[in-house]
Order: C-alpha cells, then structure tokens, then sequence
C-alpha cells in the first residue's frame, strides 16, 4: 500500500506527485450515515487544505463507501469521490451504529474480505460498535482496543481473547484503530489526516470544523459502570451495599463479612465477578462521587475529597487524574453545569 507524509512546507512527499490514497467506508447493515458523510466531507476538507499548502489542486485523499452488493455477498465500491481504475486502497473504517451492535450474521459477509484487505496491507479502523464487526475478523486477538464505555462488558464477552480499554477514546496500533463514542469518528478521522497529511493540515481540519485535535480521552465522559450481571450474589451484595453507602467503609474484613465469606475467598471471588480488587473498585466508586459534586456543587475541591473519603487532598487529585484523565480543576471547568 502507498503511505506518507506531506512535508506542507516544501510540498514534497515520499509519493510520486499523481498518486494518492484511498479511505474506505464500509456501509454495513445499520452503519450510520452520518458518521459516513461527515468523514467524507472532513477529508475533503483536508484535501483542499493540504491542495492550498502545496499551492496545487492535485488530491491526495479519495474517499470511497462500500457495501454488500445485490446477492448480499461482497462488498463492492460504490461511491467515490475521485472516479479512477487506480487501486490505492490504504484505509477501510468500520463507523457506528445507533442500533445494537453488528451480530455475528451481520459481520460474516465482511469478515473475510476485511481479513484479505488487511493482508494486502489496508490498516483497518473502527468507530464505536463498528469494532464489534471488526473483532469479528479474528484480527483482534491479543490486541488492546476500544470501545464505547456502553458496550465494553458486552464486546468484552464476545471476545474474550481481546483486551478492552474502554477509558481511552482512540488506540493507534498502525494497522488497526480502535476509537470509542459515537462522535469518536472525528478523532479517527483527524489522526488519519495527521498521518497522510501532517500535522499543520490536521490541526487546521480541526479548527475550521470547531473540533478539538485529536488527545481527548473517553475517559473523561464515561461514568463508572461496575459488572453487576456475574451472578456471584455474595459480591453482588456487597456492591450493592458499596453503591449506598458511597464506599465509606472499605476495609477487606467488613467486605468479607458483608459477603460472608472468608477474606481469600472474597478476594479472589470479588476480582473474577468485577474484573477488578476492591481497592480499585471502591476508588472508581469514590470519584464516581467526586465527579458528580464537582459538576453540580461549588464546594472547593479539598472539601470534595473530605466527602468522598480521602483525607490527603493530594492523594485525592493524583487518583483523580489517572482514573478520569484531568485534575479535578480541569474536570469542573470543562463540565460544571453551574
């Protein structure tokens, strides 16, 4: 496949001058259309931006949709914004849905031609419960993606052998891209326009279209969604009782009793039902808190973490910010409702 930067300041690149690239969008069964146009209007941005940096019209991005033809079989190009016999496939992306995520069926006739596409080389991307299609392919295996927050414990049973890293809002590994939410499609757009195009070019997509540049995390959105379906009831109980009382207490022995269970045996049954230690556990409880009062409540920050249990406002920011990604000044700034 053909690949490289534009240098916007001399107008070079590794390419020759004629050819370009091709994105792909795959148009699967509930793919929703608007993720599919707005990327093809964002990359046509880019294309002139990059043409007015060159000083000539010559396009380096085409954009094209596919989807199953006729018989329901394969998938074929129809649409594309720069009609040519070129073969200069580099990208497909697999956008969200605003139904359930892609089944099994849905996925089929797609996942051998995508295996093919990306054994020619195509880096394969996905956007929300597009990467449900995608694991699918079998491509995912050992890999680390994600998701939208919403269906992380979902896709996380249908593909055990995946890692899911749904606080992180896009994950890069070169030929495959994983974004999260619904809207998550400008992000994986802009990282592709920054890989092609160059980061002068990204960065002015971004501005024109009132978008921040790709570095948001989905982390910073995504309240804290705790496994409640493992059907260990003693755990179960227990975080229940961790819900109503904002996780005030956490010492391992009132867990244990509150489960009835000797210690090692709720440890270790308490991390296979949520996939997490208790400690762990009752921090994302604690700033699940903390991030509600610092939306809807002035009160200063050091009283905050006095609320939720921490006595060192120190400690409280540190944890603050490596489980949401901001400070706790930076999350209420962004997302105060007052």
């Amino acid at each position: 496949m053909r690949s490289g930067v534009i240098d916007i300041v001399s107008g070079k690149t590794d390419m020759a001058h004629d050819e370009f690239m091709e994105i792909g969008l795959v148009r699967y069964p509930g793919a929703q259309m608007a993720a599919v146009l707005g990327l093809t209007d964002l990359f046509d941005l880019a294309n002139r931006i990059a043409a007015r940096h060159r000083k000539r019209a010559t396009e380096v991005l085409r954009v094209s949709h596919w989807q199953l033809d006729a018989a329901g079989k394969t998938p074929v190009r129809v649409f594309t914004t720069a009609p040519d016999d070129t073969d200069a496939l580099a990208v497909l992306i697999l956008p969200p849905c605003l139904e359930d995520p892609p089944s099994a069926a849905t996925a089929a006739p797609f996942t051998d031609w995508l295996r093919r596409q990306h054994g020619l080389g195509v880096t394969l991307g996905s956007v929300c419960a597009g990467a449900f299609l995608l694991g699918e392919t079998g491509l995912l295996a050992g890999r680390t993606v994600t998701t939208h927050w919403m269906y992380a414990e979902l896709f996380q049973a249908r593909f055990p052998d995946v890692r899911m890293d749904a606080d992180r809002l896009i994950i890069d590994d070169g030929d495959i891209v994983t974004a999260g939410g619904a809207m998550a499609w400008t992000d994986l757009g802009l990282r592709l326009v920054d890989r092609f195009l160059g980061p002068t070019v990204m960065i002015e997509t971004a501005r024109v279209l009132l978008v921040d540049p790709s570095g948001r995390e989905q982390r910073y959105y995504s309240p804290f969604s705790p496994r409640l379906t493992h059907g260990d009831a003693a755990v179960l109980k227990v975080q229940h009782w961790l819900q109503a009382t904002d996780a005030r207490e956490i010492a391992l022995a009132t867990l244990a009793a509150r489960a009835g269970l000797e210690e090692r045996t709720f440890l270790r049954r308490f991390q296979k039902a949520t996939g997490m230690t208790t400690r762990e556990y009752c921090q994302r409880l604690r700033v699940g808190k903390a991030r509600e009062m610092l939306q809807f409540s002035r009160l200063p920050v050091d009283r905050i973490a006095w609320e939720v249990g921490y006595s060192d406002p120190g400690t409280f920011r540190k944890l603050f910010a490596r489980i949401v990604g901001l400070t706790p000044g930076e999350y209420r700034r962004r997302f105060s409702a007052e």
